[in-house]
């Protein structure tokens, strides 16, 4: 049985420690680099707008695959065969709504921001505020469940147990040294790097991302005889759920016996979580300013295909980590590890390691899958904070607070202090955070972009007649709805408590208030968003057919798109 926390012996501290060490000299390299590169505010904003298809195609994987889809995907599928694999499939598909709908309208009709093409024919102010606490919310959301899962695997990979230290630290310390050093550089690579610097740490983590997937994947099917069949045998064999294990049902849409409630209860939050997930990737704000990066609409298609590509081939390959994982290391094993199965991908790693090379070679995987994880987190809070602090600077600061007067100087500075901001907010939300369930946090960011920010883009660039008020009510309608919704879900309160007598709720077992009985809002909060879009316009005379025409021509060519989008 293979639990990390109780055989990390200091040479495993040690290999891991200094692997960590040399993956944040090189990323701070890279930003001191990038830090010289960056002189104006489309450089800060948008990294000159110099990427090539290729290099955003990775930039864009490198922020997408976050920590929750490499450790969360690979051990929902250890745990629960089939059914983890729909994730990823969810996430795949996604970028086909991207690819066809958005990416390539989106980098014509605007700069820098989300907000310049929602606001470009309507009044700047209303919108762009709108745009702004959207954007931050998301934000906020999707950093908390990647700061708190740094501060849990840096103290899961230093292994200190209970009552034990390790270089003066506990367990909690190093969860909070973790969650602050994630911060600081977070901050540190917005800051001085810009997007430049943002979207190289990007690349190098799905190099490195992708090249270590591919070789524990290559390690597992080898100890197959490259016979996938077999390995999907011995998961199902080691997992306890037998054939049912590659069959869905064992995690979402589970039917209950005698409970046809429940039954459809469970099948429609499995609807709700897919749309989600489809619809909320073409709505995130730190995956939109990636299309900003590269010289015009057909680099940005390329770039997509690219992606699709590069996170097509990752999601095959977290099918093998997790069979293997569900194989080799086993249900228990990984459960007792870690009840949610995050730490699968790093047990299975230590497991092949120790397979063909012995103890010490166990170590080095484990380190290195450990440091992958760490700059899976590091790429992705980097990019959250730069969207955030684009949107702060861009949109409310110069275009709400200056009326569009601000200089790109005063912009790219106004951006950086946001960016410091943005990180102590998080840093000191995600120590509070630390020992709660956030898992859901994720999904969560994805339900309130498909409902605020899809419908309104989509209305913005399609719909003649929309306007302010629409603009302003789909956003606030999709953010309210979808947030308020799982306050009052099972995700928050009266969900229980599970076999091993684990709250499975935020709140204790003894306070109940939910009402909504799904656990993902989007079958509801995106309706909603696109309802209160409509009849927010239908509810205003406003209308500008001219500036309309414009934007169509603009979405279409791209003529205009590096002038200013305030009026």
């Amino acid at each position: 049985m293979i639990t990390l926390a109780a055989e990390t012996t200091n040479q495993e501290r040690l290999i891991t420690v200094i692997l960590f060490t040399l993956l944040i000299a090189t990323t701070l390299g890279v930003t001191v680099w990038a830090s010289r590169q960056t002189k104006s505010a489309t450089d800060f904003h948008s990294g000159g707008r110099g990427f090539s298809g290729i290099q955003n195609g990775f930039a864009i994987g490198g922020d997408y695959m976050s920590a929750a889809s490499f450790l969360g995907i690979a051990g929902t599928i250890a745990l629960f065969g089939y059914d983890g694999f729909l994730y990823s499939i969810g996430f795949l598909v996604a970028w086909l709504v991207a690819l066809l709908l958005v990416a390539e309208l989106l980098r014509n009709s605007g700069r820098f921001t989300m907000a310049d093409v929602v606001s470009y024919r309507m009044r700047q102010r209303p919108v762009r505020t709108a745009a702004s606490v959207s954007t931050l919310t998301v934000s906020i959301f999707y950093l908390l469940a990647q700061m708190v899962g740094a501060g849990a695997l840096v103290a899961l990979l230093l292994g200190i147990e209970e009552g034990e230290t390790y270089l003066g630290m506990s367990a909690d310390v190093a969860k909070i040294v973790g969650i602050v050093v994630v911060g600081i550089l977070m901050v540190t690579y917005v800051s001085f790097g810009g997007m430049t610097g943002t979207t190289w740490v990007q690349i190098i983590k799905a190099v490195m991302l992708m090249g270590g997937a591919l070789l524990v994947t290559l390690l597992v099917l080898s100890m197959y005889d490259f016979n996938f069949g077999s390995l999907m045998n011995d998961a199902a064999a080691a997992s306890g759920a037998g054939d049912a294990f590659l069959e869905p049902g064992q995690r979402y849409g589970v039917e209950v016996a005698g409970d046809a409630w429940q039954t459809m209860i469970n099948k429609l939050d499995l609807i709700s979580l897919g749309l989600a997930l489809v619809l909320g990737t073409a709505g995130l704000p730190h995956i939109l300013i990636r299309f900003y990066t590269v010289p015009d609409s057909k680099t940005a298609r390329k770039s997509v295909n690219w992606a699709i590509g590069i996170i097509g081939t990752f999601y095959l390959l977290t099918l093998v980590l997790g069979f293997g994982a569900a194989a080799i290391v086993g249900h228990e094993a990984i459960t007792e590890q870690n009840t949610a199965g995050n730490t699968a991908a790093p047990q299975l790693a230590e497991a092949v390691g120790d397979h063909f090379g012995g103890d010490f070679w166990g170590a080095v995987m484990l380190a290195f899958i450990a440091a992958v994880a760490f700059a899976t987190i590091l790429s992705t809070v980097a990019g959250l904070t730069i969207a955030s602090s684009s949107s702060l600077a861009h949109d409310f600061y110069n275009s709400v607070l200056r009326k569009g007067k601000a200089s790109g100087q005063e912009e790219v500075r106004v951006a950086r202090f946001a960016a410091i901001g943005v990180g102590i907010v998080a840093i000191v939300l995600a120590v509070f955070a630390q020992n709660l369930n956030v898992a859901f946090l994720v999904a969560l960011a994805f339900a309130i972009a498909a409902s605020a920010n899809l419908p309104t883009i989509l209305l913005s660039l399609f719909w003649r007649r929309f306007n302010t008020t629409g603009a302003v009510a789909g956003i606030y309608g999709g953010l309210i709805s979808s947030v308020g919704l799982v306050f009052f879900s099972p995700v928050v309160s009266g969900k229980g408590v599970d076999a091993a007598g684990n709250n499975l709720s935020l709140f204790p077992e003894s306070v109940d208030f939910h009402w909504f009985p799904l656990e993902n809002p989007g079958l509801v909060s995106i309706p909603l968003g696109l309802v209160c879009a409509i009849v927010g316009t239908l509810m205003s005379s406003e209308s500008d057919d001219q500036r309309f025409a414009r934007l169509q021509v603009r979405a279409l060519t791209g003529a205009g798109a590096e002038r200013a989008t305030t009026h």
